[in-house]
């Protein structure tokens, strides 16, 4: 497929609704047929927006980067911005997203990113939510005009599994706390309840995944595999309910298989702190 690359820093106002499925990118190229679909593929622009210089970001004698320092958003911007979104604020050396309730994100919402791009990495962060809320850790972002960052990025769920709805969506609880959203359950399910704070892991190396919850791995998958293109057709994220988000998935992390980290908040509060990386070789 022929992708547009488009170099200048751009807002976009992201909705999450499934209706983003069908606004794919238009643009004077004639789309590629897709072999593996049998389909046209959609038409999409990445951003080349920001990024920053990761030595000035302190590292321990592990090897571990710390990310957020508790007090600034040094290196951190919006999805598809240059700037960190109002709706995301600093509070007692926690990253803090407001939630408005609605579950709709506006120029004031929207997405998160540290500004540098990983491949093979582990993550490390603490995570809580208010009652009812949810949220979503991101990685392997692809910064896609007009679209939001779950089209091309796997989902770590953030959730109150006893008090939001979707722990009780999916299949067999592929939506609650850890799992990999609407495609694979976190086993065990160890979760604390909202308002306690939670660890989280994302480990990545050379595409093996597993996500960690509270020192415990819950889930492993391979990307790039017969597996995950199974994984991502009985998901909502298939090619015949999202053609674009299952064209970006499929090829995860693009063509040099890397990408951004990333947070979402959605309709409630929710907040993350002690967020490390370190990269895997």
């Amino acid at each position: 497929m022929r992708k547009s690359i488009l170099f200048t820093a751009t807002t976009a106002i992201l909705l999450y609704s499934m209706a983003a499925c069908t606004r794919g990118k238009k643009s004077n190229d004639v789309p590629v047929e897709n072999t593996q679909a049998g389909i046209a593929a959609p038409d999409y622009k990445l951003l080349n927006l920001p990024t920053i210089d990761l030595t000035s970001f302190a590292k321990d004698v592990d090897g571990w980067i710390t990310i957020f320092d508790g007090e600034s958003f040094d290196g951190w911007r919006g999805y598809n911005k240059t700037v960190v979104p109002a709706l995301w604020t600093i509070e007692d050396d926690a990253v803090k997203f407001n939630g408005t309730g609605s579950g709709v994100q506006d120029s004031e919402g929207g997405d998160i990113l540290f500004a540098h791009t990983f491949k093979n990495f582990e993550f490390e962060f603490e995570w809580k939510v208010a009652k009812g809320s949810s949220a979503s850790v991101f990685f392997y972002i692809q910064e896609v005009e007009d679209q939001p960052a779950c089209f091309s990025a796997p989902k770590y769920q953030i959730l109150d599994n006893e008090n939001h709805p979707d722990a009780k969506s999916g299949k067999n609880g592929n939506r609650m706390s850890a799992s990999l959203y609407d495609m694979m359950p976190a086993k065990p399910q160890n979760a604390k309840p909202s308002g306690e704070w939670n660890k989280g892991k994302i480990h990545c190396f050379k595409g093996t995944v597993a996500h960690y919850q509270n020192d415990e791995p819950v889930v492993e998958y391979h990307l790039w595999t017969s597996q995950w293109r199974e994984m991502l057709s009985n998901s909502k994220f298939s090619k015949d309910k999202c053609p674009l988000a299952y064209e970006l998935l499929t090829n995860c992390g693009g063509n040099n298989q890397e990408g951004f980290i990333g947070l979402q908040g959605q309709g409630g509060n929710v907040w993350f702190r002690n967020m490390k990386v370190k990269t895997l070789y």
